[in-house]
């Protein structure tokens, strides 16, 4: 991995079925991808920049002590609980807030932080589990597999048909599209000292980077190092991206990222962003 100059930070403000889900709007995303909604950041992976914006709880559910942080990838939200099925897929269901939304720890429960609805182009975040009038989310912040509640309010939905799975130990790369293989690609992964976390995550957002040439798109998730806990004075944000010689895929040289050839990266584009990424040890 490459350090590069970083964005500026963003400005101020298949799941388990508990419940019927009737009333649910589902899209189904077109080829577009996250192609349409690229940022032009000069930036990379591990992030510059840093702070939290906090605001003042919104919710109606639950008692806040306080203001409430703003979930993005420059954040920790201490009282989020993590993800108890990190090895598991998902039914593709994602959901964009069209207005500022409060996340609970519980359907009901404690007002832990918020979420806006652009971070890199629109926020997209994964249904992992649902209850009566609730989704649970995949959220961008530290700790890494972080999740959160969001009543089904102020939230537009869709449903992407891709998944990507990541072997570590095999070092590949493969794209799922209606649960049938469209790609694998042998890649780079993350150092000893740096390695590429475990678990599951998400496409968080997309952006070009004219400070660097090897990477026509930069793919943040929404996971983040579990050694270093700033690169270059920002989060440690892992991202998806080519890399800056042939040489490197195979091997574990990054920082943390994982480096895909450029015919990967054209097809990754294509993805979604909120859907799914499986990282494992295999």
């Amino acid at each position: 991995m490459t350090q590069l100059s970083a964005p500026p930070q963003p400005p101020p403000p298949p799941p388990r079925s508990t419940a019927n889900t009737s009333s649910r709007r589902l899209l189904i995303w077109g080829a577009g991808g996250v192609v349409g909604v690229l940022v032009v950041l000069a930036g990379f992976l591990l992030f510059g920049g840093g702070g939290s914006e906090e605001t003042e709880s919104s919710g109606s559910s639950g008692t806040a002590t306080g203001p409430l942080v703003v979930s993005s990838t420059y954040t920790t939200v201490e009282d989020a609980p993590l993800d108890d099925r990190p090895g598991e897929w998902t039914n593709g269901l994602v959901v964009h807030p069209t207005s500022v939304v409060t996340v609970y720890n519980a359907p009901s429960g404690k007002p832990i932080a918020q979420v806006e609805p652009k971070q890199f182009g629109d926020t997209w975040l994964p249904v992992i589990d649902q209850a009566d009038g609730w989704f649970r989310v995949l959220l961008p912040s530290k700790p890494n597999g972080s999740t959160g509640w969001l009543r089904d309010q102020n939230l537009e939905q869709a449903v992407t048909p891709y998944r990507i799975q990541v072997h570590l130990g095999s070092k590949t790369l493969e794209l799922f599209r209606n649960g049938e293989s469209i790609g694998k690609w042998t890649v780079g992964i993350g150092k000893p000292s740096a390695p590429t976390p475990t678990g599951r995550t998400f496409i968080l957002g997309a952006f070009t980077d004219d400070d660097q040439k090897y990477s026509p798109v930069i793919l943040p998730l929404g996971t983040h190092s579990p050694t270093l806990d700033s690169y270059g004075g920002g989060p440690g944000t892992v991202a998806i991206h080519t890399g800056p010689t042939d040489e490197v895929y195979g091997t574990e040289s990054s920082d943390g990222c994982i480096r895909v050839p450029p015919d990967a990266l054209k097809k990754l584009t294509e993805v979604p962003l909120g859907t799914i990424v499986l990282i494992d040890e295999r």
